[in-house]
């Protein structure tokens, strides 16, 4: 007696009972169906999106912070000297390279002088003829004063022996001026260390032609150094309240000058004013004519709107804050919002023109309120 095929089967295999092993295969597929279906499911429980992290937020308030100017300026040598050559020729020797360390009056550089060699050689034998004749001279006008004296000549040879002798003191007086001018224009053809410094460039090469005024070398001196800044002319009446003024070296220390002074004078062209703020020798060590720094100019006190450094993501030309938002599911979150940031009042805060308004809760950790589920801590 055969069995009797089973219903399901029969509707399987579409109203024909299967045969034995059609019917095994069929069992087969849908028990590992069940099975996938059957993992699957706890594996999409497992993937439920975790919280995020808690950030710490602050909420804003304008705080009393002083009010003032931030230029930027560069730091200056006050002793700096452009040697300049005071004799055409060609440069004979360059000593020394930019950043070389120099001292007083040490040979820097060398214009051809067998000109002024000659020149010199010239003078001394002038010199030596001048002051023959001018020994020949009084020889003769002391002879003639005795031989007066006795009566054996008259008063005109007297006369004319003194004439003598004092126009050969003359020509031994010019000759010896010439040897000092040749040899003042000696002295021209060499480039020689005003200070101990450094060689901040060299303007020319061995074997360039020099021109008298051409610049050939640059040196400083260490110290004392200086910050400069220009003020706009419009900014300038605004002078006489500041309180104090601060100068942000490129260490990132804010330091205040040991003396201050603005030029009388503004520029016709640019429309500002030089201000030069003299740095203390400690302050000064170490630093580099050239180096930007950033000048601020601190006023009377005035409420501003501010933010904690630490809270600002800069991204390139982006400055931004995560604010406290409300989020659809009437939980809070963050949001990124660009902001125009201002002057650092240092432990205060970053000031903050634009994108921000008071009671707005702000995150302090960037970092974290942009992963994914963060979320303000409480306070």
């Amino acid at each position: 007696m055969s069995a009797r095929p089973s219903p399901i089967l029969a509707v399987v295999s579409g109203h024909r009972p299967l045969p034995a092993r059609r019917r095994l295969s069929a069992a087969l597929g849908l028990g590992v169906l069940v099975a996938v279906t059957a993992l699957l499911v706890p594996s999409a429980r497992a993937q439920a999106p975790a919280a995020g992290p808690e950030v710490p937020v602050l909420a804003l308030g304008e705080r009393a912070v002083g009010a003032g100017l931030l230029i930027d300026g560069s730091l200056q040598a006050v002793r700096q000297s452009v040697l300049s050559a005071q004799a055409s020729g060609r440069i004979a020797s360059l000593n020394v390279k930019a950043g070389d360390r120099v001292r007083a009056g040490q040979l820097l550089a060398v214009i051809d002088d067998r000109a002024t060699q000659a020149g010199v050689a010239q003078a001394q034998a002038g010199v030596a003829q001048a002051e023959a004749s001018l020994a020949n001279a009084r020889a003769a006008f002391e002879r003639t004063q005795q031989l007066r004296a006795q009566g054996f000549v008259a008063q005109a040879a007297l006369d004319a022996a003194q004439a003598q002798f004092r126009a050969a003191e003359a020509g031994a007086a010019a000759a010896r001026a010439g040897q000092a001018q040749a040899s003042v224009a000696q002295g021209f053809t060499r480039l020689t260390a005003p200070w101990d410094g450094w060689v901040l460039a060299t303007h020319a090469e061995a074997g360039s032609l020099a021109m008298p005024g051409a610049p050939v070398l640059t040196v400083y001196a260490p110290q004392p150094i200086r910050a400069v800044v220009y003020v706009p002319a419009s900014q300038q009446p605004r002078s006489g309240q500041i309180r104090r003024v601060e100068v942000r070296l490129p260490d990132g220390r804010w330091v205040q000058p040991v003396s201050q002074t603005a030029l009388p004078t503004a520029d016709p062209v640019s429309q500002t004013v030089e201000w030069r703020l003299d740095l203390s020798e400690a302050d000064g060590a170490g630093q580099v004519p050239g180096r930007q720094v950033q000048v601020r100019f601190v006023g009377a006190d005035a409420q501003r709107l501010v933010v904690p450094a630490s809270a600002l993501l800069r991204r390139g030309e982006l400055t931004a804050v995560y604010v406290v938002t409300p989020r659809a599911d009437g939980t809070q979150g963050f949001a990124l919002r660009a902001v125009r940031a201002g002057a650092s009042h240092d432990e205060a805060g970053v000031e903050v023109f634009s994108g921000l308004k008071a009671g707005d809760r702000v995150a302090l950790d960037p970092v974290k309120a942009g992963l994914a589920g963060a979320r303000p801590a409480a306070q």
